[in-house]
Protein backbone atom coordinates (compact mmCIF):
# COMPACT_ATOMS: atom_id res chain seq x y z
CA UNK A 1 0.00 0.00 0.00
CA UNK A 2 0.88 3.63 -0.96
CA UNK A 3 1.51 6.12 1.92
CA UNK A 4 2.48 9.02 -0.09
CA UNK A 5 0.44 12.48 0.60
CA UNK A 6 -0.50 14.06 -2.12
CA UNK A 7 -2.32 17.40 -3.74
CA UNK A 8 -5.59 16.92 -3.65
CA UNK A 9 -7.69 19.41 -5.74
CA UNK A 10 -10.95 18.26 -5.36
CA UNK A 11 -14.32 20.33 -6.90
CA UNK A 12 -18.20 19.90 -7.18
CA UNK A 13 -21.03 21.20 -8.01
CA UNK A 14 -24.34 21.95 -5.86
CA UNK A 15 -25.29 18.34 -5.79
CA UNK A 16 -21.86 17.30 -4.58
CA UNK A 17 -21.04 20.71 -2.29
CA UNK A 18 -21.95 19.66 1.33
CA UNK A 19 -20.05 16.52 0.84
CA UNK A 20 -17.04 18.18 -0.48
CA UNK A 21 -16.55 20.01 2.58
CA UNK A 22 -16.74 16.46 4.69
CA UNK A 23 -14.44 14.50 2.23
CA UNK A 24 -11.89 17.48 2.62
CA UNK A 25 -11.78 17.46 5.85
CA UNK A 26 -11.36 13.48 5.45
CA UNK A 27 -8.66 13.40 3.09
CA UNK A 28 -6.90 16.41 5.37
CA UNK A 29 -6.53 13.69 8.30
CA UNK A 30 -5.14 11.11 6.43
CA UNK A 31 -2.49 13.50 5.47
CA UNK A 32 -3.06 15.06 2.07
CA UNK A 33 -3.18 18.86 1.11
CA UNK A 34 -6.53 19.67 -0.22
CA UNK A 35 -7.25 22.40 -2.70
CA UNK A 36 -10.71 23.33 -2.96
CA UNK A 37 -11.41 24.37 -6.39
CA UNK A 38 -14.94 25.40 -5.92
CA UNK A 39 -18.67 25.05 -6.09
CA UNK A 40 -17.86 27.55 -3.31
CA UNK A 41 -21.57 27.37 -2.26
CA UNK A 42 -24.76 25.51 -2.58
CA UNK A 43 -26.22 27.71 -5.77
CA UNK A 44 -27.20 25.79 -8.38
CA UNK A 45 -23.60 25.76 -10.98
CA UNK A 46 -22.74 24.33 -14.36
CA UNK A 47 -20.10 21.72 -13.84
CA UNK A 48 -17.45 21.80 -16.31
CA UNK A 49 -15.28 24.55 -15.22
CA UNK A 50 -14.98 22.94 -11.86
CA UNK A 51 -13.90 19.71 -13.76
CA UNK A 52 -11.25 21.52 -15.69
CA UNK A 53 -10.07 23.16 -12.92
CA UNK A 54 -9.31 20.12 -11.35
CA UNK A 55 -8.10 18.17 -14.31
CA UNK A 56 -5.36 21.01 -15.30
CA UNK A 57 -4.12 20.94 -12.18
CA UNK A 58 -3.88 17.50 -11.27
CA UNK A 59 -2.51 17.10 -15.45
CA UNK A 60 0.05 19.95 -14.62
CA UNK A 61 1.55 18.86 -11.28
CA UNK A 62 3.53 16.10 -9.90
CA UNK A 63 2.05 14.57 -7.13
CA UNK A 64 -1.14 15.56 -7.39
CA UNK A 65 -4.40 13.79 -7.33
CA UNK A 66 -7.92 15.23 -7.94
CA UNK A 67 -11.63 14.23 -6.85
CA UNK A 68 -14.42 15.50 -8.34
CA UNK A 69 -18.33 15.16 -6.76
CA UNK A 70 -21.82 15.53 -8.29
CA UNK A 71 -25.34 14.11 -8.42
CA UNK A 72 -24.19 11.09 -11.20
CA UNK A 73 -20.53 11.73 -11.80
CA UNK A 74 -21.21 11.13 -15.67
CA UNK A 75 -20.65 14.66 -16.68
CA UNK A 76 -17.77 14.99 -14.66
CA UNK A 77 -15.71 12.51 -16.54
CA UNK A 78 -16.73 13.39 -19.61
CA UNK A 79 -15.17 17.16 -18.85
CA UNK A 80 -12.34 16.66 -16.85
CA UNK A 81 -11.08 13.70 -19.64
CA UNK A 82 -10.68 16.36 -22.10
CA UNK A 83 -7.68 17.35 -20.51
CA UNK A 84 -4.76 15.84 -22.06
CA UNK A 85 -2.81 14.05 -18.95
CA UNK A 86 -6.15 13.68 -17.09
CA UNK A 87 -7.55 10.36 -16.38
CA UNK A 88 -10.58 10.19 -14.60
CA UNK A 89 -12.33 7.24 -13.37
CA UNK A 90 -16.19 7.22 -12.29
CA UNK A 91 -16.08 4.41 -9.44
CA UNK A 92 -19.08 3.37 -7.38
CA UNK A 93 -17.70 0.41 -6.00
CA UNK A 94 -14.37 -0.37 -4.43
CA UNK A 95 -13.05 -3.05 -7.03
CA UNK A 96 -13.62 -0.22 -9.45
CA UNK A 97 -12.06 2.04 -7.40
CA UNK A 98 -8.79 -0.13 -7.02
CA UNK A 99 -9.04 -1.43 -10.57
CA UNK A 100 -8.95 2.69 -12.15
CA UNK A 101 -6.24 3.09 -10.22
CA UNK A 102 -4.36 -0.34 -10.72
CA UNK A 103 -4.72 -0.60 -14.58
CA UNK A 104 -5.23 2.84 -15.67
CA UNK A 105 -3.57 5.12 -13.23
CA UNK A 106 -6.21 7.35 -13.06
CA UNK A 107 -5.41 10.35 -11.04
CA UNK A 108 -8.86 11.53 -10.87
CA UNK A 109 -11.36 9.82 -8.93
CA UNK A 110 -15.17 10.99 -9.88
CA UNK A 111 -17.71 9.91 -7.93
CA UNK A 112 -21.51 10.35 -7.61
CA UNK A 113 -23.28 11.32 -4.77
CA UNK A 114 -26.01 9.60 -5.69
CA UNK A 115 -25.07 5.98 -6.44
CA UNK A 116 -22.10 5.83 -3.27
CA UNK A 117 -23.49 6.83 0.13
CA UNK A 118 -21.18 8.97 2.09
CA UNK A 119 -19.70 6.57 4.37
CA UNK A 120 -18.78 4.04 1.50
CA UNK A 121 -17.44 7.07 -0.08
CA UNK A 122 -14.78 7.61 2.53
CA UNK A 123 -13.56 4.18 2.19
CA UNK A 124 -13.36 3.99 -1.62
CA UNK A 125 -11.29 7.45 -1.44
CA UNK A 126 -8.63 5.86 1.05
CA UNK A 127 -8.70 2.73 -0.98
CA UNK A 128 -7.73 4.74 -4.36
CA UNK A 129 -5.12 7.00 -2.58
CA UNK A 130 -3.12 4.52 -1.40
CA UNK A 131 -2.94 1.75 -4.27
CA UNK A 132 -0.44 1.81 -6.74
CA UNK A 133 -0.74 1.68 -10.46
CA UNK A 134 0.92 -2.06 -11.53
CA UNK A 135 2.68 -1.20 -15.16
CA UNK A 136 3.80 -3.90 -17.19
CA UNK A 137 0.86 -4.09 -19.85
CA UNK A 138 -1.03 -1.55 -18.63
CA UNK A 139 1.65 1.05 -18.96
CA UNK A 140 1.83 0.02 -22.60
CA UNK A 141 -1.97 1.15 -22.76
CA UNK A 142 -1.14 3.83 -20.78
CA UNK A 143 1.24 5.11 -23.32
CA UNK A 144 -0.90 4.54 -26.16
CA UNK A 145 -3.61 6.76 -24.93
CA UNK A 146 -0.70 9.51 -24.44
CA UNK A 147 0.16 9.07 -28.07
CA UNK A 148 -3.66 9.46 -28.70
CA UNK A 149 -3.79 12.65 -26.92
CA UNK A 150 -0.28 13.89 -28.44
CA UNK A 151 -1.99 13.33 -32.05
CA UNK A 152 -4.52 15.01 -31.26
CA UNK A 153 -3.63 18.13 -29.45
CA UNK A 154 -1.28 18.42 -32.13
CA UNK A 155 -4.17 18.32 -35.01
CA UNK A 156 -6.54 21.09 -32.92
CA UNK A 157 -3.71 23.67 -32.88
Amino acid sequence: MNKQCYTIFIGADHRGFELKGRIGVAIRKLGHEVVDVGSYDPAPCDYPSISYEVATNVARMKNARGILLCLTGIGHSIAANKVPGAYAALCYNKEAAVLSRQHNNANILVLGANFVPERKMLELIELWLTTEFEGGRHLRRLKQIRAIEKKLYRSSK
